[in-house]
Order: structure tokens, then sequence, then C-alpha cells
């Protein structure tokens, strides 16, 4: 098995195109076409975990933070990123990140957070802006189930729980073809007017090119006349941060001691209590910040992440629970869903958890 077709099933996992601009996901290092000897899952791609990969005959590391996030000017070793990579390449050791790719997912990040918590009616708080997009197509009616199934089977057509969605309208149209057409009705000079079927259908952007190439191998037409919209909806699937239920109440210390346990933090910096019982809970994992407000718009009782500054507690307001519970705690069970999503869909191939725990921060 080469790199590339496993990175083909991360690419389902975690559709690059899901990631945030400011981020550096995919292949950051290696050669996708060399052949796979087996993977190493961890959390940061550190030079100790190169060691673990070199040790346990990994020549693909996934790793949850991308180890180069910035550019690089020069690779001198004289930092963890540059040592880290040098050492990958001295060793042939490929090395890919999905980091926001799986904070946008609905199954990703946030969802195994909220499962960590058990937190049931799971949604989406932060959904993506700007990803949906909408082909307009135009064929005659003896071809229309044949393009609409094939622009489904592309992944077009799916909105919120509902599956191959569509609008279809019925009109006129009007062609005549020149000397070098090659018309499915009518011949060339002649001015054709016929019944029609309008397809309008959405999809995420990145499928694009696959909804294209569905929509000309499938159309009637020698030449295929279609239109696409970028819309302004959000995407209810994917985003950043969840919102669920806790499935009874809690008080708010009882919470944050519970929350504690479950996701093995060894402390949790937390606002002013406000005699609050403690039901519906955000959560976002990693630096999460910007979310408060959006947190206190969708009603959270409680809001679960980390990275806060001293003046950000301040913006709960009273109006909600805000806790910093970890950086690395907050994400520390991905690296266990990457694990499980790999070694269900690629069977009898080496897909190893790692052993090193990469969190920079201690606790006394």
């Amino acid at each position: 098995m080469k790199i590339k077709e496993i990175i083909s099933v991360l690419e389902e996992m975690a559709p690059l195109a899901y990631a945030e601009d400011f981020d550096n996901v995919g292949l950051l290092v290696g050669d996708q076409d060399s052949e796979a000897t087996g993977v190493l899952v961890c959390h940061d791609a550190l030079e100790n975990i190169i060691d673990e990969a070199i040790a346990k005959k990994c020549n693909l590391v996934v790793c949850f933070h991308p180890i180069l996030f910035s550019g690089l000017k020069k690779i001198t070793g004289k930092n963890y990123v540059e040592r880290a990579v040098i050492k990958a390449i001295k060793n042939d050791i490929a090395i890919y990140a999905v980091h926001t790719a799986l904070d946008n997912h609905q199954e990703g990040v946030n969802k195994i957070f909220c499962d960590a918590l058990g937190l049931i009616n799971t949604k989406i708080l932060i959904p993506k802006k700007n990803y949906i997009r909408k082909l307009v197509t135009y064929t005659i009616p003896e071809n229309a189930e044949e393009v609409r199934n094939a622009l489904f089977d592309a992944g077009a057509g799916t909105v919120g729980n509902y599956e191959n969605c569509s609008f279809n309208s019925k009109g006129i149209g009007t062609y005549m073809g020149n000397e070098h057409s090659n018309p499915q009705v009518g011949e060339r000079f002649e001015f054709v007017q016929g019944d029609e079927i309008k397809i309008e259908v959405t999809f995420e952007k990145h499928l694009e090119n696959k909804i294209l190439k569905a929509l000309f191998k499938s159309h009637a037409y020698e030449e295929v006349a279609y239109e696409i919209y970028a819309l302004q909806n959000q995407h209810q699937n994917i985003g950043l941060g969840m919102i669920g239920e806790l499935k009874s109440p809690m008080e708010e210390k009882e919470f944050l001691l519970f929350a504690k346990v479950k996701m093995q933090s060894d402390g949790i910096r937390h606002s002013n209590f406000i005699g609050k019982e403690i039901k519906k809970v955000a959560v976002l994992g990693g630096a999460g910040s910007f979310a408060i407000k959006n947190a206190i718009q969708a009603g959270a009782d409680a809001f679960l992440t980390a990275d806060l500054k001293y003046h950000q507690f301040y913006e709960a307001e009273n109006k909600l629970l805000l806790a910093d519970i970890g950086h690395f705690e907050s994400e520390r069970y991905t690296k266990n869903y990457i694990v499980d999503y790999l070694r269900k869909k690629i069977l009898n191939f080496a897909v190893i958890l790692s052993e090193e725990n990469s969190n920079p921060v201690k606790y006394l």
C-alpha cells in the first residue's frame, strides 16, 4: 500500500477543504508515492515521535497538530520543529496533519469531546459560512433522471439530514448548431425548440470537480449548459465547536469535577460560579476564546475550551460558566479516534497509537 492510498482514507475522514484558511494541513513531509510500512498516530509530530516511528518501523506519522505551521527559511536544527523535520527526512518518514480539517467535521474533535462528556442532542456551535454551492443545469426530460442520479452519487443534493435533494422545473429550450456541431436533437443550422428540465442541486464546494465530471459524463448534450453559484447559507454539519446537553443537570462545581475526570485534566481554570445548574454545554477543542459569545448566544450554561487569557474570563458576563481545561486535554481523545477510523478502513496493516505524551504543559 502506498502512502497516497492512506492519505485518501484520511481525506475521507477529514476533507482538507474543511480546514481553516490559516491552517497547514495535509502531507507536510515526505513522498506520497512511497510504499507505506506502517502508520504511527500522535498528537504532535515531535522529534521523540519520529524516534518512536523509526523504532516501530512506521514511515508515515499522522499527527493532529501540524509540526510545520508557518514557513521555514532555514532548516538547521536550531529548534524543535527543524529537528523533527530533519530527522523525518533523513529516515524517509512522511508526516501528515489533520488539525482543523477534523476540527470542523461533525464527527471530529468536538464530537469526540462531547462524547467523552456524554452529551446528547449535539449540534455545531459555529456553522461554516460560504461553503455551499448551487449547480443549475438543463437537459431533455428523457435524460433528467440519469443526470440527477449521477449528481447525487457524486455528493450533490445533501441538505442537513436529507439526501437526493433537488429542484426541477419545466421550460422551453432553444438552440441552433453551427457547421461543427453534432446535436442530440435536430440538425445543424436548424433552430430547435423543445421541452427541457431545469435541475438545481446544492453541494459542498470541495466536491465541485467531482460534481462536474458526473454532470458531463451523464448529460445527453454535446455542449452542457450549467451555472454554479456561491450561496450565503451556513453549513449546519460543518463548523467549529459543538453544543449539547447533559443527560441530567449538575451543580457547577460538580460539573467541573466531572469534566476534569472525563477529560483527564490536571487542573481547570474557570470563571465565577453564578448559582446556575449546568444542563446545556458548549465545547471547543483547543484555543476557543473567540467562541465565548457564540456559546452565550446559543444558550449554553457552560463553555469548555482552552488557552483563555485573564481578561477573557470577564467575557462570561455572569451568563455562563467559562472553563479552561487545557489545550491538550480538550483534544486528548482525537488520536484514538484517528487510529480507530484507520483500523476500520485499512485491514491487515499496522496502524499504531503513539505511546508518547506530547503535552508540553505540566502541573504541580
